[in-house]
């Protein structure tokens, strides 16, 4: 059972919603993972009926609450929303789910949260410098993180490369709704990582998302002056990265 201080990470998607209490010193569960489905409208007050349940699984844990949303977020309040209810847009998730909860909680973006956990644990655990991780799925999810400290809502699927938005050819849902090759994909990852590397000049790429699964199918097909390399944490960054963000945030 996790200890009453330890960091609790929520990661909110579209469509389920994953917690567990994490051990900051391994990056790992400290308990049991619970799942519940996004209900459906899933609107602020909603989610927050499940988050109230979700914790309830948990009566021994008192820690700050970490918390992904799939959108932008500034100061705990959330200006957009990907595949979430639109209800989201303006509303004080911090405010909102503290309240709720009668717990410390701190609001992050997905993406940002699984840059987090992989910079403190995961394939750029380690390196210094500038590292970009990028989540290849239905867009191109990007966190950007400079010696450990992330720099929040760089949404870098959405640069404008020779005249279309870069996910709209580059995120792997492309790559399955014009039933491409690896190869001829590679050629737009190569294009979209090569524009980053003129931009950011980083010093590491990782690459997530359920597609860098089979890494070594692309991976090896693009020529980049940057070292790329897959994910470790997959589908539990996001509920790490977001007890992370809520240690780090309480200080």
């Amino acid at each position: 059972m996790a200890s009453k201080d330890v960091p609790f990470g929520i990661d909110f998607g579209g469509t389920g919603i994953k917690g567990a209490p994490v051990d900051l010193e391994s990056g790992d569960f400290a308990g049991q993972r619970v799942r519940f489905k996004t209900p459906s409208p899933s609107t602020p007050e909603r989610v927050s009926e499940v988050f109230v349940e979700l914790l309830a699984a948990f009566p021994d844990s008192a820690g700050p609450v970490g918390v992904t949303v799939p959108g932008v977020v500034r100061h705990g309040v959330v200006s957009s929303a990907a595949n979430i209810d639109k209800a989201w847009i303006g509303t004080d998730a911090d405010a909102l789910f503290t309240k709720a909860t009668g717990r410390d909680v701190h609001v992050v973006n997905d993406a940002d949260a699984a840059g987090l956990a992989e910079v403190r644990y995961g394939a750029a655990a380690g390196r210094g410098g500038l590292v970009i991780v990028t989540t290849l799925g239905t867009g191109i999810g990007s966190a950007l993180v400079h010696e450990g400290v992330l720099v929040p809502n760089a949404e870098l699927g959405h640069l404008e490369i020779d005249g279309h938005d870069a996910e709209s050819r580059a995120a792997n849902s492309a790559r399955e709704a014009e039933d491409l090759g690896m190869e001829e994909w590679a050629k737009r990852l190569n294009r979209y990582y090569r524009t980053l590397e003129m931009l950011f000049s980083p010093d590491l790429f990782v690459v997530g998302g359920g597609i860098s699964k089979r890494s070594e199918e692309f991976l090896p097909l693009l020529d980049l002056d940057t070292e790329i390399v897959p994910a470790t944490l997959r589908n539990k960054a996001g509920v790490v990265g977001a007890a992370l963000y809520a240690a780090d945030a309480r200080g």
